[in-house]
């Protein structure tokens, strides 16, 4: 009998490449979907990756236990992987309160009604490197100490320590992928790479003149999701839960990565990039810069994508879509 995995927040980029993957594996699918997200269901990262038809996708929401309970029993899953969030960080100073139920108490309730219906279910949870904000080391392992620097950090590092809480009080199969920057073609514009490389395809195809951007000496972890979820899969197939540093080990600044997506369209960024104050976040995360060693001895994990050839696959399909947007008016 094949292994049936429930996946929340399956219309986001990672969701739709964990059932990519899983699918692959054989897995029956799940999703739970608010009605608000899942509206314009054409559109929707499932529908581009081709697997739309291949999944069963369930009205529900992480912030309401009763919908999140009838779930669970009615799918009976053997993993469940907790992806659904408020993401952005910089909505998070503004929906300081929605983060804080979707993304912090929205665990809970997850872990709750597998407490209720089957202790036994292997759960995941996305964890974020965001928690470690002011860095109290060079290199953020699952030993260095926390220090989050926005509201949406702040819930990331409830859903963490609440998953290893259930993990110890009830004996759950519970682990955390504390997860580094990682990105995609399906990336939403509101994220800085895919704000780049839309920008970039939109300037090259002459829709544009400028691309406005606020902090670029800040420096990130960057890989690919589609790497990043075959990382999840693996915590939950171990014997033993834990939490996991999934990283790639190298940091590049905003500014360097500009530099690939437009030097990859023939562009001058010198020529297009303007930095705007009013961009810049409220408590800055400077340096994030993973190590990955727990991965890739414990789970036998690595990074595949370079930095390099994940900006050059997102600028080719920002083109491509405004070229197909543009035939379609």
């Amino acid at each position: 009998m094949s292994k049936i995995a429930l996946i929340t927040g399956i219309t986001g980029q990672d969701g739709a490449y964990l059932a990519q993957l899983l699918l692959g594996k054989g897995y029956a699918v799940h999703g739970v979907v608010r009605r608000s997200s899942h509206h314009g269901v054409s559109d929707h990262r499932l529908h581009w990756l081709k697997i739309a038809d291949k999944v069963t996708l369930h009205d529900g929401d992480i912030t309401d236990l009763a919908s999140m309970i009838a779930i669970v029993q009615r799918v009976q899953p053997h993993e469940i992987y907790n992806l659904a969030a408020q993401s952005f960080v910089t909505s998070s100073w503004s929906q300081p309160l929605l983060t804080a139920q979707v993304t912090a108490v929205g665990v809970t309730n997850v872990l709750e009604s597998i407490r209720i219906v089957n202790p036994e279910i292997r759960f995941y949870q996305a964890s974020s490197s965001e928690m470690y904000g002011l860095i109290q080391q060079d290199r953020q392992s699952e030993k260095t100490p926390f220090y989050p620097r926005s509201p949406y950090a702040v819930a990331k590092l409830y859903g963490h320590w609440i998953t290893v809480n259930y993990r110890e009080s009830f004996g759950f199969h519970a682990s955390s992928g504390i997860l580094f920057n990682h990105e995609s073609p399906l990336r939403g514009t509101e994220f800085v790479t895919r704000k780049v490389t839309d920008g970039v395809a939109r300037i090259k195809l002459g829709l544009a003149k400028e691309l406005r951007l606020g902090n670029i000496d800040a420096k990130r972890d960057w890989g690919h999701a589609r790497d990043y979820v075959e990382a999840m899969w693996l915590m939950l197939q171990q014997d033993t839960p834990d939490d996991y540093v999934v990283a790639t080990g190298e940091t590049t600044s905003v500014r360097d990565m500009c530099a690939i997506a437009f030097a990859h369209a023939g562009l001058n960024m010198d020529d297009h990039l303007v930095i705007d104050p009013a961009l810049y976040r409220p408590a800055e995360v400077d340096v994030l810069l993973g190590e990955p060693e727990k991965a890739q001895t414990v789970l036998g994990w690595r990074a595949k994508t370079s930095l390099e050839d994940m900006i050059r696959e997102m600028v080719d399909a920002d083109l491509a879509r405004l070229d197909r947007s543009a035939a379609k008016s």
